[in-house]
């Protein structure tokens, strides 16, 4: 096996960051976890394109890439299963402002259907509140500490 590019879109609202909402085993467990929408970058695909092509297959919501923030190497443990990630990260922007009010939004891929919400920043410091990948809590500080997103 090995490691899997992906890009996440982190999508910022004052003071809340809109994340898909997945109950399941993982690395610190089981039940409920927290990550960024996007997913898995395509052969010959640019890591910002397969963000606004994620966003409009899970969300059905256009995006703006605004621009790129950092990379994560995200390598965990779930159930004696290694798995390796390669994280291209971003800040984006809804195309349609009107979309900022939403509360939740239905995702679907693959025929699983999950919900993503706005989570504010003091939750996602709550230790209680798992968010993926590996690194990205430490990475979002640092650009509210640049002043730079919220």
């Amino acid at each position: 096996m090995r490691p899997r590019a992906n890009a996440l879109g982190l999508l910022f609202h004052q003071g809340r960051l809109l994340l898909e909402e997945q109950e399941g085993i993982h690395s610190q467990g089981a039940g409920i976890f927290y990550r960024p929408i996007g997913g898995t970058i395509e052969l010959g695909e640019p890591s910002a394109e397969t963000l606004v092509r994620e966003y409009r297959e899970e969300l059905g919501a256009d995006v703006e890439i605004h621009r790129y923030v950092s990379c994560l190497e995200n390598i965990y443990n779930i159930q004696g299963t290694v798995f390796h990630e390669i994280t291209q990260l971003y800040i984006v922007g809804f195309e349609k402002e009107e979309l900022y009010r939403k509360g939740s939004f239905t995702v679907t891929e693959g025929g699983r259907t999950t919900t993503a919400k706005w989570i504010s920043i003091e939750r996602l410091r709550d230790s209680e509140t798992v968010l993926y990948p590996s690194g990205l809590l430490e990475l979002i500080e640092g650009e509210l500490e640049k002043g730079i997103v919220c």
